[in-house]
């Protein structure tokens, strides 16, 4: 194990009054929240290191400063954070993402002679004085199906509604499964054995057959085809329709959806098959064009390793490797000994490790072309509910020590165009249940890396639901043309 753990590295200036110094931070937290929630209403996303600070608590936005100060070897506070803050509110900004970590550490070094003030304006200059929307109009999403990730994306979209010129969420398409259909669902989306309850309101109108979440409308529509629905009875027009019950997985099939009224594009919350592409948001969007109305999302694994692949080979090369999957069971598998079409995965979930077979390694070379051919994968099924282990055993086109890579890989995560798929963590007291609720494709533990010359083993985690369904959304932004650029420019 590395030895730069973050309890053990000398931090200098510390307060001599500590509870005090907390104290007063903890008072900025607070003045910090209302100005957060104003400029979002806004479309201005503040964050922290990648990290999206809107619906974070005061104790949330403090834990979120000492994971910088742990992982970047710094010591930025809420002291600096609050004075960007501050500065940004009065700017009138216009639709953006902006890292107020990043600026306010940028200012510790700067020589340019400038009050924050001046220093914040500089960084975004470009949004002064642009206030608005990204979309005219508000983009009608219709969930199709309403399982794990079905639930985790309805939390996310109406989480991310903004001023309500964004995502909204309009309608979920369900078989209906009884009399009290409608308040189990709702009590489904209420609370969550995993992730815990929803941080929302949730209200059941029987009679309409809706939900109202956090004051959003949402429709509750019961059919079992997906060409046999008029949405624009429903007043759902032009809208991207979400697939996430995994049935329907080619073109053909998909452009089902596409037949029924009021949907424009379809996207696959699984590994699409045939002639349908497969994105990793962030990684390969580029090869979408106007043409594709119907996009798949690669598998939540398949996520997880191809940022990190692509940055290693980008950087030293990768000549070959074997990817070994600890994937949590899914709803797939059978509780207690049973039945399964599929080899081993009848064994019961919760009391065996069960080998099985993953399409991730086949997957990246679908991705990134440029290492087809050159990975092997296998997957474990293991007795947990959420959040997944990828170790990653590659051989490199450079001999590096495991201090080298791991350097290397905490820029990637921070200071990149990749930090948003890519986390980074340097505990060695880490286990998966750290992990639920993580928002990244995938995080780099540092503290296990191991490196003998070219050969290189890495550790990465993800939650396979929450992660992969903040990716889900992500790349539902990007075909609806709802992108924020991220200031300032120069991280």
């Amino acid at each position: 194990m590395p030895s730069d753990q973050p309890d053990k590295r000398k931090r200098s200036n510390l307060p001599l009054d500590t509870f005090g110094d907390f104290q007063y931070r903890q008072a900025l937290a607070e003045e910090m929240l209302a100005i957060i929630g104003s400029l979002y209403r806004e479309n201005v996303h503040l964050m922290l290191y990648g990290k999206l600070l809107v619906n974070l608590s005061i104790s949330e936005i403090m834990q979120a400063h000492r994971f910088v100060r742990e992982t970047e070897n710094n010591e930025l506070s809420e002291f600096e954070t609050y004075q960007v803050i501050t500065s940004l509110s009065s700017l009138e900004l216009g639709p953006s993402e902006v890292d107020i970590g990043i600026i306010a550490a940028a200012y510790l070094f700067d020589s340019k002679d400038l009050t924050i003030e001046e220093f914040v304006v500089d960084s975004v200059k470009d949004l002064v004085g642009k206030k608005g929307s990204v979309l005219e109009d508000a983009q009608d999403v219709v969930l199709y199906g309403f399982g794990r990730i079905g639930r985790l994306l309805a939390r996310l979209i109406v989480e991310d509604s903004g001023g309500g010129d964004n995502l909204r969420l309009r309608a979920i398409v369900v078989r209906k499964s009884g009399q009290d259909d409608l308040i189990k669902r709702a009590n489904l989306l209420r609370t969550d054995s995993v992730h815990g309850p929803f941080k929302g309101t949730v209200r059941v109108e029987e009679k309409e057959e809706q939900l109202v979440v956090n004051g959003s409308e949402i429709k509750i529509i019961y059919a079992d085809q997906p060409d046999s629905i008029d949405y624009t009875k429903h007043g759902i027009k032009k809208a991207l329709l979400i697939d996430n019950t995994g049935v329907w997985r080619d073109k053909k099939s998909l452009n089902r959806h596409l037949k029924s009224k009021g949907i424009d594009k379809v996207l696959l919350t699984a590994p699409a098959k045939g002639k349908v592409k497969n994105i990793v948001h962030g990684i390969n969007n580029g090869v979408v064009d106007s043409k594709d109305n119907i996009l798949g999302a690669a598998s939540c694994t398949t996520n997880a390793i191809v940022p990190v692949l692509k940055v290693l080979n980008d950087e030293f090369g990768i000549i070959s490797g074997h990817i070994e999957t600890v994937h949590s069971y899914t709803n797939d598998q059978n509780l207690l000994d049973n039945f399964h079409k599929t080899s081993r995965r009848g064994r019961s979930a919760a009391l065996n490790l069960v080998i099985t077979e993953t399409g991730a390694g086949e997957a990246v070379g679908q991705i990134l072309p440029e290492l087809e051919g050159r990975l092997t994968a296998n997957a474990i099924r293991v007795p947990t509910p959420n959040v997944s282990l990828a170790i990653m055993k590659l051989i490199l086109g450079k001999a590096l020590k495991a201090s080298e890579l791991n350097d290397f890989l905490r820029q990637i995560a921070f200071h990149s165009s990749y930090k948003d798929q890519i986390d980074f963590t340097n505990s060695s007291e880490t286990v998966s249940s750290d992990f639920v609720g993580n928002r990244y494709a995938g995080i780099i533990d540092s503290a296990a890396t191991i490196c003998n010359k070219d050969h290189a083993i890495l550790y990465v985690w993800y939650d396979n639901e929450f992660g992969y369904t903040v990716q889900l959304l992500g790349l539902a932004k990007e075909m609806v043309g709802l992108t924020y650029k991220r200031y300032p420019d120069y991280q």
